[in-house]
């Protein structure tokens, strides 16, 4: 398996940055985890138009699903028009929230037309592109948000999404090959209340606790420092999983 890190900024983007995606890709076949504004771009820079069998959405804040809009038009009008359509995995309920949205820019079906639209449900393991794919709800304030757990080719990626503290964590991550963990506070939050974002000693302390082989901090503003024992996350950055 290997990853592209198409964009890494947290919800405000990094100079020069784009929001979260990263790209898998195993077997010839590739998903996309989340698709932030500027992923588009980027992925262009690498192909005239991206022709992905999947892509997945971890939550509805813009920083995660935003380009799926210029994704749209490219295909309805622009030089995707003659790519295939990619299957859209979505939280519960996103279907109709689309929906919603398209209505509200003059075309209701615009994502129906343009994705295989799918919502996946909380701990049930769904295939597509050739991966296996558990989505497993996070803590991300009162927001129904979700991490991803990737395996294929007998590899597997976890992805925290955007996620507080929790039990879900080491549970996504077990035994995985990467970690790619968010890590966007530069500590936690004193006053308490319900979290929605991890500081690198909280993401650190989850991945220890699951297991697994290697750590991959994103999703950090520029602007905080972070340990240089510690790896980070950058746009344009390849790995191979193993």
């Amino acid at each position: 398996m290997k990853l592209v890190v198409a964009g890494c900024s947290p919800a405000w983007p990094n100079p020069g940055g784009a929001q979260s995606g990263y790209l898998l890709e195993s077997g010839g076949r590739r998903i996309l985890l989340d698709c932030g504004p500027g992923v588009l771009a980027r992925l262009r820079e690498r192909e005239p138009w991206p022709e992905l069998d999947a892509i997945a959405i971890t939550h509805w804040h813009l920083d995660h699903w935003g380009d799926l809009v210029p994704w749209v038009w490219g295909r309805m009008f622009g030089p995707g028009e003659d790519t295939k359509r990619p299957e859209l995995w979505i939280p519960p309920g996103g279907a109709e929230m689309l929906e919603g949205i398209g209505a509200r820019l003059g075309f209701p079906d615009m994502f129906s037309g343009t994705f295989d639209l799918n919502e996946y449900v909380d701990g049930e393991p769904f295939e597509t592109a050739g991966f296996e794919v558990t989505a497993e709800r996070v803590l991300h304030y009162e927001l129904l948000a979700f991490g991803f757990r990737a395996s294929a080719n007998g590899s597997v990626l976890a992805y925290s999404g955007d996620s507080g503290p929790s039990d879900a964590l080491p549970r996504l991550a077990q035994d995985a090959d990467l970690f790619v963990c968010e890590a966007t506070l530069l500590a936690p939050n004193p006053e308490g209340g319900t979290r929605g974002h991890l500081a690198s000693d909280e993401a650190v302390e989850a991945f220890e606790a699951a297991d697994a082989k290697r750590l991959l901090l994103t999703h950090r503003p520029s602007e905080r420092p972070l340990d240089s024992t510690l790896e980070q996350a950058h746009d344009g950055m390849e790995l191979e999983v193993r």
